[in-house]
């Protein structure tokens, strides 16, 4: 399996995570379920024009988009179709990040997919996969993709700056600023904050943070800093990194959440399971959780 990971220098980088690409990436199982991360991503399907997908909340009903699309914000989880990952391509957008390219509200595309062309013209999303299967080698196609981001945000990369601090105080450990305390610092009314923070980063603060923390969980989950040797409540299940028990209220209470209930509601509100399921079905991916055919 060929992987390529890039991350762009300033200003892009500013905006931008990482430039990704896969190729031969075959795996047993049909379809994963993908959990949200509360930032947008571009994917571009190097073999074929075309990416299967399935919402929520029907997953038995796939949906097809073209080979080039953007995946908003989500605060909930959906399911692909593996084979789409077999040749792909994409740009992982830093929380906000994609607001400069896109030219829209970022909360228009809050859990949807929509295709390139419907955001940047026909014409225009055309060219650039044109460009990238011309590119002969995976650091070319990554090239033409950095260009072509670079070229998209002519018109300049622009972060309102009560965003900008906005996501710098939410990035803190749990016990941080409060959401009000992060509006009132930015001399907005409640209402002004919200709207502006929806527009460039596709949720409202609250749901954001409410992401983050879910984010926050799996990487303890699959780093397993929090796990002891007799597992805390008793709840425990061997964690993927150390063989130890996980204790769960532990991992609660550090991730920022009231207690184990209030944790457990949000996971499975996010990831549509809960988190014993997701640590049996270990995954080496944190956000991509295998699914098999009944």
């Amino acid at each position: 399996m060929l992987h390529r990971l890039y991350s762009p220098p300033p200003p892009l980088g500013h905006f931008v995570e990482l430039l990704w690409l896969y190729e031969g990436f075959r795996p047993a199982h049909p379809r994963e379920r993908l959990l949200p991360t509360g930032t947008i991503e571009m994917v571009i399907h190097l073999r074929e024009d075309r990416i299967l997908t399935y919402g929520r909340r029907d997953v038995l009903r796939p949906f097809t988009l073209s080979g080039s699309v953007v995946c908003g914000a989500h605060s909930e989880f959906f399911v692909i179709d593996t084979a789409s990952q077999d040749g792909v391509m994409g740009v992982h957008f830093r929380p906000g990040g994609a607001y400069p390219f896109l030219r829209l509200p970022s909360g228009e595309l809050h859990n949807h997919h929509v295709d390139l062309s419907a955001l940047w013209g026909r014409q225009a999303a055309s060219e650039l996969r044109e460009r990238l299967l011309a590119a002969p080698t995976p650091e070319g196609k990554l090239r033409v993709l950095e260009q072509a981001l670079i070229e998209r945000a002519s018109g300049g990369f622009e972060r309102h700056p009560a965003v900008a601090y906005a996501l710098h105080e939410f990035a803190a450990a749990p016990g941080g600023r409060t959401i009000g305390e992060v509006t009132q610092r930015t001399g907005f009314s409640a209402r002004r904050f919200i709207d502006l923070f929806e527009k460039e980063v596709g949720l409202t603060p609250k749901l954001f943070c409410r992401v983050q923390r879910f984010q926050r969980v799996l990487q303890e989950i699959q780093c397993g800093p929090n796990a002891n040797s007799n597992g805390g409540s008793g709840v425990g299940l061997n964690g993927p990194s150390n063989g130890k028990p996980i204790d769960w209220v532990s991992l609660a209470l550090n991730c920022g959440y009231y207690d184990q209930a209030h944790f457990i509601h949000d996971f499975r509100a996010f990831s549509g399971i809960n988190p014993s399921t997701y640590l049996a079905a270990h995954t080496p991916h944190t956000n991509h959780v295998p699914l098999w055919d009944d």
